[in-house]
């Protein structure tokens, strides 16, 4: 925490705020003249990523990248080190310049020990072409020789100097980052003097990643602290260069790692909106506040079909929309930016040489009158533009951007795969008798290297028809023991003593836990540690992980699985928190094991189902075994696939499953996840954490052996209770 002398209440700013004009006031905030869309500006992970990015909106909530994605600026011909980060973009004083600074940073080509000393200045007049000037701070003052970290500058307008104020976070040997600042000269080209300390923490701990937002009478420094304490806070001061006191207050809506935070205020609103990247989540965060001080997450407001790294957002002018989508919009894009709220956003496909978008909708859509609402921006036109009935064939739209015109075929197409929209894997499926209804508990994915941290159920009266229940653990808050990767949860309905009773057992930090609820949907409680958190004797790696349980008709006992590079299984106690002394056994089948257990019970057999590969690989498979009892040893057929990919519907990483019997019937389904459809076997191994979850249909052969299923798109019908 922060030092108690640093910790002063706002109250004792100077009373005597500095008196601006409305006009200088106007300067400070930018907000040119009749703003109506946003430009966002920023970059993106990975290969080739460090490089400046533009996507357009209309609202400053729903964003649309501007060419494909894809650089709008060459950073091998503005930069020395041939990568930028951290764009930071600013509309001068006189309304119409522009001004925009990034961090010379090539982590692909260098790594991360390099010193990083320079900054990009870039300049323009129509945000199409940009001048561009390397500043190395080093290089340019003797007494900064040693600095060997210069990240993240932005840029504000300071009315009494009438010039453009630069402020970036600096850092010396191994001194904690500080945020300094310095003019630039009048072309904006490079520094008129040499750098001063604006902030930093008293504690000594790091600051970086600062952003000056002018409300009130006052500037208001956003910033990431380090050190002791992580997250983003507020320094406010009636000067822009100094003053300014901390408000001891983290202002991000998550407990997750964050950094890069960005403010700008929404056109005709008085609210502003503070973004930030979750960065080891590969996931940004908008919050929404009319003070500054108070802010609210509107995560389900926004939408972008891109991933953004650290960047800022600046609004703009119908005409500079026009200009900016006249130069980098495909029309491709903008076909696939139906909107409607029965579109599975993240299903679009596309076939490039045809020009045929296949649009997948919600279950029950009305297809003889419907309206994707595909998002236009100022200059584009698509037509028709009103509900179209889809029954008899595709519908041929047209795209128009600056007069020039692309026809598509589009279609519309109810698909019931992916069941649940977004991005979920590991799915586990119950049917609770309390309530007559399916739940669906999965791991909440689209997070980087699997590092969602809470737990969500969804439900269901017939297979198809699904209801986000919200959140049932979140690890952060919920648990003691462990704070990150909620993975691969498994639930159990009990009655106990005439109620109802939910034990839902989760993974948390490569351990496996249990939670209890009274209700299917919860909220649950953990039990305050660990369930499983060392080796079966006899095993010396992998990891405990992906618990499954399994009640036996036959025994009525219960049962615990779990184990990634083995199986094994342990009885539980009646208390089902514990497992009982002396009955956990490895029961790791001898063909290529890897995860994933789940056991189902037949007509007098026990069927182990299990993952082999890995998440990440297009050739993720569902197989299985047989066994006499529930700890018995498991045979494998030679045929024992139960699940992969089908490549000629461009499914792929079919895997971690779960089973459900109707009740009554020898009615039985597979819940399992796919790699995202259609973009996940183009990313890598990033489709390992970009899953969705999908339901088909499981049948047996005559003699009990599964038949393989072949996975669709079209998924079930619903079903029907008796």
């Amino acid at each position: 925490m922060f030092k108690k002398e640093w910790l002063r209440p706002i109250a004792c700013l100077s009373v005597a705020l500095c008196s601006l004009s409305t006009a200088d006031a106007q300067n400070i905030q930018n907000p040119g003249k009749d703003n109506t869309a946003y430009l966002f500006t920023y970059f993106v992970g990975g290969k080739g990523g460090e490089s400046i990015r533009f996507a357009l909106s209309n609202d400053g909530y729903h964003y649309r990248a501007l060419n494909q994605n894809k650089p709008v600026l060459n950073p091998a011909k503005t930069s020395a080190t041939g990568g930028v980060r951290d764009p930071h973009i600013l509309r001068g004083a006189d309304g119409k310049t522009f001004y925009m600074v990034a961090t010379d940073m090539n982590t692909e080509k260098y790594g991360w020990d390099t010193p990083d000393s320079g900054m990009v200045l870039m300049k323009s007049r129509d945000l199409i072409n940009w001048s561009s000037h390397v500043v190395n701070i080093p290089a340019l003052f003797k007494e900064f020789a040693g600095v060997n970290r210069v990240w993240a500058p932005q840029t504000i307008y300071d009315p009494q100097q009438k010039k453009y104020m630069i402020y970036w976070s600096m850092r010396t040997g191994k001194d904690a980052d500080k945020i300094y600042y310095a003019y630039a000269n009048k072309d904006f080209t490079g520094l008129d003097s040499a750098p001063k300390q604006l902030f930093y923490k008293a504690d000594g701990g790091a600051c970086i990643d600062g952003d000056i937002v002018y409300k009130d009478g006052r500037y208001h420094l956003f910033f990431k602290t380090e050190g002791s304490g992580a997250g983003i806070k507020i320094a406010v001061s009636d000067q822009l260069t100094k003053g300014y006191v901390l408000l001891d207050k983290y202002v991000q809506q998550t407990t997750s790692p964050v950094e890069g935070s960005g403010t700008y205020k929404l056109n005709n609103s008085d609210d502003y909106i503070l973004m930030y990247d979750r960065y080891t989540e590969g996931k940004y965060q908008f919050t929404r506040s009319k003070d500054l001080v108070n802010f609210k997450a509107i995560d389900d407001e926004i939408a972008m079909n891109f991933r953004p790294r650290h960047g800022t957002i600046m609004p703009v002018t119908t005409d500079e929309a026009k200009k900016l989508a006249a130069q980098w919009m495909n029309p491709d894009d903008m076909i696939l930016a139906a909107q409607a709220k029965e579109v599975k956003k993240i299903n679009i496909s596309f076939d490039t040489a045809s020009k045929k978008a296949y649009i997948p909708v919600m279950p029950g859509t009305k297809l003889n009158a419907f309206d994707p609402q595909f998002t236009t921006f100022p200059g584009i036109i698509i037509s028709p533009g009103k509900a179209q009935d889809f029954t008899h064939g595709p519908v041929k739209y047209t795209v128009d951007i600056n007069g020039k015109k692309q026809s598509y075929d589009v279609f519309l197409q109810e698909n019931h795969n992916a069941a649940i929209p977004g991005y979920y894997a590991d799915p586990d499926i119950l049917y609770a008798e309390k309530t007559g209804k399916f739940y669906i508990y999965p791991t909440s994915d689209g997070y980087n290297n699997w590092s969602g941290n809470y737990f969500k159920t969804f439900s269901s009266a017939d297979l198809v028809n699904w209801k986000d229940e919200g959140v049932i653990l979140d690890l952060p808050k919920d648990v003691s023991w462990a704070k990150k990767n909620a993975w691969a949860p498994c639930i159990i309905e009990k009655k106990i003593n005439g109620s109802y009773k939910y034990f839902f057992y989760f993974t948390a930090g490569a351990k496996i836990g249990v939670a209890i609820s009274d209700n299917p949907a919860g909220p649950f409680v953990d039990s305050g540690k660990a369930l499983i958190d060392k080796f079966p004797d006899g095993i010396k790696g992998g990891q405990q992980i992906d618990p499954d349980v399994f009640s036996d008709p036959k025994t009525g006992k219960t049962y615990l699985y779990w184990g990634n590079g083995y199986m094994a299984g342990a009885e539980l106690n009646e208390d089902m928190i514990s497992l009982k002394s002396g009955t956990t056994k490895v029961l790791t089948p001898k063909d290529n094991f890897k995860e994933g257990t789940y056991v189902a019970f037949r007509k007098g057999i026990y069927y182990f189902m299990w993952s082999e590969s890995d998440t990440r690989n297009p050739n993720y498979t569902v197989h299985y075994g047989t066994s006499d009892s529930a700890l018995g040893e498991i045979s494998v057929p030679k045929n024992n696939v139960v699940i992969a990919k089908n490549p000629k519907a461009g499914i792929y990483g079919t895997g971690h499953h779960s089973v459900i019997q109707i009740p009554g019937t020898d009615e039985w389904y597979i819940v399992y996840h796919r790699f995202n459809y259609p973009a996940g076997i183009s990313m890598g191994e990033a489709a390992g954490y970009n899953r969705e979850i999908c339901i088909d249909r499981l049948t047996f052969n005559e003699d009990g052996s599964i038949r393989e299923v072949i996975p669709t798109h079209e998924g079930i019908s619903p079903v029907k209770l008796k």
